[in-house]
């Protein structure tokens, strides 16, 4: 296995000023910029990470790796286009569901997937969820599309958790005349839905809604029925509620864009993509959408302001996520970016009110390459979605987010919360008594599927642990990052144990907040080396893997 790890240090102070107050402006204040960050930080576009501050205590674990030869689902070939997920927990497990191409955004086949999980640390391998669709014959405006061709999917919402208990999983059926079109300009056929049972099992697939005012219905939609043809009761009632549910089918507009009543809110010049909504502490809806579109709402979405465009954002086109976190603040989850093309650097702020924002913080830097070509492959960690209001709040009080990186893997991270950027305490980190990694409350972890993280046994005495760092990823790594307190003088100290180090070498870091490195150590099967022009005289340690060294490191930063 080849080894590789980085420990980070914070050493410079950035304070943020605190909200003064905890209730939010009237909606006539704000109603035209009804979400402002106010922060002073922003990110520098030539780095990933944008050289902000790191959140603390955010572990980031990939749970689908896109595989063009070995595919997850188990077809002959694997889809290599994914992206868009949805997250939610219900009945003691997580749920994520995602879009899947053949390679590409927007070109057929496309399905929808669900990959689960009882943890958050453990996920099952993916299954269809909502299997390719092979369209009726289109008369389309450029030319006919040929009955069997295989449909687009595209969904801006995931899941329901209905009244009496039942979860809903929804995809919406669409097409693209070619690969350059969009599958959500209003010309899809209708939206699906089926039931997730709490055995695992999926219930029948219907339409819960056609788009009528393109001619689809009952009668010219081949394949599934009507939700109302169901004898299972339950199953009606919980569609029946989700489309009584003003704020949830909000989400749906985008697909189909009419303006005949069933949504309350008529966007006017502006085409309102992937909504998302939280509660703020008067009872205002905000709304978000795409391109830094905002509304509110006194009355649960029922009636809503004007849309508005929040300058302070800089969203460059990608989702936005945000949420009531259940310390009782508030969060935005998105990619704060220089640059429209760019999605990243993944970035959290947060505030006490809904309204005001600060404290910008990067909630992940890691920004692997893209492994397969295809149309419309953004690079980055995008397309962030947590858990909508309703549908489920796992234990603890952890934010967590789906996103998907590329539109290639998908991954999900669990942020600490209270959200912070700077630690108080020195670290004596001893590994004893832990079970798992997601023990390590303070550390920052990066798990690609390829590059574990893991408590293990020490390979040299089993009744003590380690932390375990394995890279088998050619173009990833493991990562483990912990943060000190803001330090003038301190030393670091650690014992390390290499198994076998291969291509990759383990490195060992010490940055400060903006990532800055006084030192870096690198460790491969002979030598210990020190990676630092400015050290004089510096030579090479011999060392050999299958046994313990102890490290000190120390820094005098005024010196």
């Amino acid at each position: 296995m080849k080894y590789f790890g980085s420990i980070v240090a914070l050493l410079f102070v950035w304070n943020f000023a605190g909200f003064s107050q905890s209730n939010p402006p009237s909606i006539s204040k704000c109603k035209n910029e009804p979400i402002k960050y106010v922060g002073k930080a922003q990110p520098d576009k030539h780095y990933y990470d944008g050289r902000l501050r790191h959140a603390v205590g955010v572990h980031s674990r990939q749970i689908l790796r896109a595989n063009r030869i070995d595919s997850p689902v188990g077809d002959l070939v694997g889809w290599t286009y994914n992206h868009a997920p949805m997250l939610c927990y219900w009945n003691g497990q997580f749920f994520v569901q995602y879009l899947s191409n053949l390679k590409e955004e927007h070109h057929p086949p496309g399905r929808t997937l669900l990959i689960t999980s009882k943890d958050g640390i453990h996920w099952n391998p993916p299954r269809v969820l909502f299997p390719i669709y092979h369209l009726p014959r289109i008369k389309a405006e450029h030319g006919l599309i040929k009955e069997g061709t295989a449909a687009v999917v595209h969904q801006r919402m995931g899941f329901y958790v209905a009244p009496n208990g039942k979860l809903l999983t929804v995809s919406f059926v669409s097409y693209c005349e070619t690969p350059r079109d969009s599958p959500n300009r209003g010309q899809g056929l209708g939206r699906l839905v089926r039931e997730i049972k709490k055995d695992g099992t999926f219930g029948p697939i219907y339409f819960i809604r056609y788009n009528r005012s393109r001619g689809w219905n009952e009668k010219t939609v081949p394949h599934y029925k009507f939700f109302k043809e169901s004898k299972d009761s339950a199953f009606v009632n919980a569609c029946n509620a989700l489309l009584s549910d003003k704020l949830m089918t909000l989400q749906w507009w985008e697909m189909n864009r009419t303006n005949n009543g069933f949504y309350t809110l008529n966007p006017g010049k502006y085409v309102t993509k992937a909504l998302c909504y939280y509660h703020r502490p008067d009872d205002v809806v905000v709304a978000i959408w795409k391109h830094n579109l905002t509304a509110l709402s006194p009355d649960n979405g029922l009636h809503w302001t004007k849309i508005a465009k929040s300058m302070t954002l800089k969203t460059c086109g990608a989702k936005v996520w945000g949420q009531r976190t259940d310390d009782g603040r508030y969060s935005l989850v998105y990619d704060h970016s220089a640059t429209w093309r760019n999605r990243f650097p993944l970035v959290i702020i947060t505030g006490d009110d809904g309204y005001r924002f600060g404290n910008m913080l990067c909630v992940s830097g890691e920004v692997p390459p893209i492994r397969y070509q295809g149309i419309h492959k953004n690079i980055g960690l995008q397309y962030i979605r947590g858990i909508l209001e309703g549908n489920g709040n796992p234990p603890g009080k952890d934010e967590w987010i789906t996103y998907s990186v590329n539109k290639e893997d998908i991954w999900v991270s669990r942020i600490h919360v209270p959200v912070m950027g700077v630690v108080t305490r020195n670290v004596n980190q001893t590994f004893e008594n832990l079970k798992t990694v997601e023990d390590l409350t303070y550390w920052n972890l990066y798990i690609p599927k390829w590059a574990p993280v893991t408590i293990a046994e020490d390979p040299t005495n089993f009744s003590n642990h380690s932390l375990d760092l394995k890279d088998e990823a050619p173009y990833n790594y493991a990562k483990a990052e912990r943060a000190f307190p803001v330090s003038k003088k301190f030393t670091v100290g650690f014992d390390v144990y290499l198994k076998k180090v291969g291509t990759a070498k383990l490195e060992i870091e010490v940055q400060d907040s903006a990532g800055d490195r006084p030192m870096r150590l690198r460790l491969d099967n002979e030598w210990l080396m020190f990676d630092r022009g400015k050290i004089e005289k510096v030579r090479p340690v011999a060392i050999r893997t299958q046994r313990w060294y102890r490290i000190k490191m120390n820094f005098n930063c005024s010196t």
